[in-house]
């Protein structure tokens, strides 16, 4: 039998609400939560509109609309549907142009009954090494090979032959590595001016060094201001492994526009990001999109008004930067002399010809630095402590690291520098000088990025180039082409020009032939107002990568 509330129970439950509400603490109770909701959405419109801009607040407002909009469409039967035939096409046609390049491979996907002899594997190896590849060796490829020539390669090969089974975990049984990775660390820091009290460590590669850092200033403002909400305020061209740090550390991230004529950081924008929870800000020498150094000195001042951490991101800038003003080339404050810079990433495996998988995180002093241990004094397993992500490490990478740079020595890196910069300045006279196409700022580091002016599509352009087998990155937002120039390309570079200029006038001639792979791709990636649709594609080529 239903309960049925008598007429009297209900008033006095509506007079016993009503005076509960009009409670004077209810009541500022109340106002203290609209307060609250009042301060969260000014914070929202704050940096919509104060900091990135008007026009930037009306294209985020119109993507929000129009991807909240999409989203509600995804939800019919339909039109998934359609989205999911798509995307399976994308990727069998991935699959496709991936799997392709390796006929004739046999497949091993369980362990071999009995194993191998030294020679069938090393045969295997060679087939492997064989595969159909982009021509790194004629300086075709943008950045990826960093190859400091074959003497080098045959040294790093029998570093990591000597010391195949180190591991710098333990440096009671690998002090050579321990050595070895201690001095690399100090002729890292003094190319960048490090100051009596630097220090660092080394990592698996920018990202990690970057990872480590911005653990780093979370845990230390943490600590020493009690930030327990932390936020890092960056360009929005900064290496997308901030992106990665901030949501592997649960730290907020803002990102701050650039100037559109410099591609430099907007300062003032930047100052207006920062607020009583900023755990560090960051800059770029040189950011990797558009290969521009941003106002170091500026964001010091910042840095310092503030008492926050700057990191300044030298990972691809690396041995380039440092040997710019010996070189007498064109050069920007960016390293510790510059007042407010309390850390700096390097990767060694970049320009400094290092094995892949090598870098050099460094700060101001130690203090900073221990903020980046992992320390663990009451594991049952011993008192743990490791200086980075990993555990384990392999030692061989750290000798191959401390070889390059023994065998390379000031000279070598300051005729590299020279070399890279006049190839990359033949590259950016040869764009300036076509009329379609436009340099991204003044570059004065080993990176070139270039667009193009309308009615050409830059992405045609690429595909051209891919065409004459060259392999550059693909930019957007605003679209462009990258090309980070390594050793290879100085052979190469008066080429480029020539197959560019080409490239531009099939374009300008015949723009009926036009709409190429990459062309398609970010136009359609421009297109689509909800990005969770590109996120499944990038999820599905990674997918692939694991498909054997």
């Amino acid at each position: 039998m239903a309960h049925i509330i008598s007429k009297p129970m209900a008033t006095s439950f509506i007079y016993l609400s009503e005076q509960f509400l009009d409670n004077r603490y209810i009541q500022i109770a109340k106002n203290i939560v609209f307060v609250l909701v009042i301060l969260h959405y000014w914070s929202i419109l704050y940096h919509k509109v104060l900091v990135a801009g008007p026009r930037r607040a009306y294209i985020d407002l119109k993507t929000y609309v129009y991807k909240f909009v999409f989203k509600q469409l995804r939800r019919l039967p339909s039109v998934q549907k359609k989205i999911d035939e798509a995307l399976s096409k994308t990727l069998a046609d991935m699959e496709h142009s991936m799997m392709s390049k390796e006929k004739g491979l046999e497949t091993n996907l369980t362990l071999p009954a009995k194993g191998l002899s030294q020679q069938e594997v090393m045969e295997a190896l060679h087939k492997f090494e064989d595969l159909k590849a982009a021509d790194w060796r004629g300086g075709k490829v943008s950045g990826s090979v960093y190859h400091g020539g074959d003497d080098l390669t045959r040294i790093l090969a029998e570093a990591y032959s000597i010391f195949a089974v180190a591991n710098p975990l333990h440096p009671e049984i690998f002090p050579g590595i321990r050595r070895m990775e201690a001095e690399s660390v100090a002729m890292v820091l003094s190319m960048y001016h490090a100051p009596a009290t630097g220090c660092g460590t080394m990592t698996s590669g920018g990202t990690e060094s970057i990872l480590m850092a911005c653990k780093t200033y979370r845990d230390m403002y943490k600590d020493i201001k009690g930030i327990h909400y932390p936020e890092m305020v960056v360009p929005v061209t900064i290496h997308a492994a901030f992106m990665k740090a901030a949501g592997y550390f649960n730290i907020k991230l803002i990102t701050v526009p650039i100037d559109p004529v410099t591609m430099k950081v907007d300062l003032k924008k930047m100052a207006r990001s920062i607020t009583k929870n900023t755990v560090m800000i960051a800059g770029s020498a040189v950011n990797f999109p558009h290969g521009i150094a941003d106002d170091i000195v500026g964001l010091g001042r910042l840095a310092k008004k503030h008492q926050i951490g700057l990191h300044v991101d030298c990972c691809l800038g690396s041995f380039i930067m440092p040997f710019l003003e010996k070189a007498n080339l064109p050069t920007t404050p960016f390293d510790f002399r510059v007042e407010g810079v309390t850390s700096i990433s390097c990767d060694t495996h970049k320009y400094g010809f290092a094995a892949k998988g090598s870098s050099v995180v460094m700060y101001r002093d130690s203090t900073i630095r221990k903020y980046q241990y992992f320390l663990c004094s009451e594991w049952t397993g011993g008192i743990y402590a490791s200086p980075s992500v990993a555990g384990s490490r392999p030692g061989a990478l750290i000798a191959g690291c401390w070889s390059a740079l023994m065998y390379m020595g000031e000279d070598g890196y300051l005729q590299s520098c020279k070399d890279i910069i006049r190839a990359r300045q033949i590259m950016e006279e040869g764009v300036r000088s076509t009329p379609q196409l436009h340099v991204k700022g003044d570059p004065i580091g080993p990176v070139l990025s270039f667009g193009a002016n309308e009615p050409v599509n830059i992405y045609d352009i690429g595909d051209k180039l891919e065409e004459k087998g060259w392999s550059v990155s693909a930019l957007q937002n605003p679209s462009a082409l990258h090309v980070s120039v390594t050793l290879l390309w100085v052979s190469s570079a008066q080429q480029f020009v020539e197959d560019l200029k080409e490239a531009v006038k099939e374009a300008v001639e015949h723009p009926e032939r036009s709409k190429g792979s990459t062309a398609a791709i970010y136009g359609t990636a421009a297109s689509v107002p909800d990005k969770t649709i590109i996120d499944d594609v990038a999820a599905g080529f990674i997918d692939l990568l694991y498909k054997a």
